[in-house]
């Protein structure tokens, strides 16, 4: 009995309309390339050339890549288009804009954002045991000595707060992880600062990061886990005593 052939039409994946492909290939040249940041791409009418395709199909693409916060669009004599962020600086801080908005129009609870991010940074904490290398560890190191040195409420303490998070995220070692907690950074940690600036005691919380870093140091992944979790449960009392968020249930 011979093999039955698979019918190519429902197999295919669905085609891309013109601006989308260009918008794919934009994508795929600024990872080739290696661009960064500020990197010129060209004009609209070197790239509408370059692609075979019309200033309105180009604008189109662009206009998503914008959305996506992957391009900007600079006009005037010295103007063109330039890289606005990697693809998961893009992710970052579109994810950070569907949060913020949601949060704006109440459609999302603080208990269910303190549970996302007791899931994220837990797991965050346990990766950089097994993988934060030396300097890592002496960034996240220093950032918690900066915020034993710094007055709680003060702006210097809060930038180092916001310093042991972005690192502990970086030591993860997955770009995917920094996307993806980015939102912690931009949208949560910020809406929580408003009210809880007079409650925080700045000793108890270098001591909750002092405790997360000593697991990590460690290499004890489990561990550094539940120090973490245990900041944010620490964190959600002050914040909202009834929330009970952030410890894993026994």
């Amino acid at each position: 009995m011979t093999d039955a052939q698979p019918d190519p039409a429902r197999f295919s994946p669905t085609r891309l309309d013109a601006s989308e492909q260009i918008a794919l290939e934009l994508r795929r040249y600024i990872e080739r390339q290696e661009l960064e940041p500020g990197d010129r791409v060209g004009t609209e009418q070197e790239l509408a050339a370059e692609f075979g395709v019309s200033r309105p199909t180009l604008r189109e693409a662009l206009r998503l890549l914008a959305g996506s916060h992957l391009l900007r669009v600079d006009r005037g004599r010295s103007g063109g288009i330039f890289v606005a962020g990697t693809p998961t600086q893009g992710l970052g801080r579109a994810l950070s804009a569907s949060i913020a908005t949601l949060v704006a129009a109440d459609s999302v609870g603080f208990r269910q954002l303190l549970e996302v991010r007791a899931l994220l940074e837990g797991g965050v904490a346990a990766l950089a045991a097994e993988r934060a290398d030396e300097a890592a560890l002496v960034t996240l190191a220093a950032s918690v000595d900066e915020v034993e040195r710094s007055q709680a409420g003060t702006a210097r303490f809060g930038r180092a707060a916001v310093r042991f998070h972005r690192v502990l995220a970086e030591a993860a070692g997955n770009d995917l992880l920094v996307a993806f907690t980015g939102w912690i950074l931009d949208v949560l940690l910020p809406k929580m600062g408003e009210e809880l600036v007079p409650r925080i005691d700045g000793p108890t919380l270098a001591a909750q990061y002092r405790a997360v870093l000593d697991e990590i140091r460690a290499r004890r992944p489990e561990a550094a886990e539940r120090a973490m979790r245990a900041h944010i449960a620490a964190v959600a009392e002050l914040f909202a005593p009834e929330e009970g968020v952030g410890q894993k249930t026994k």
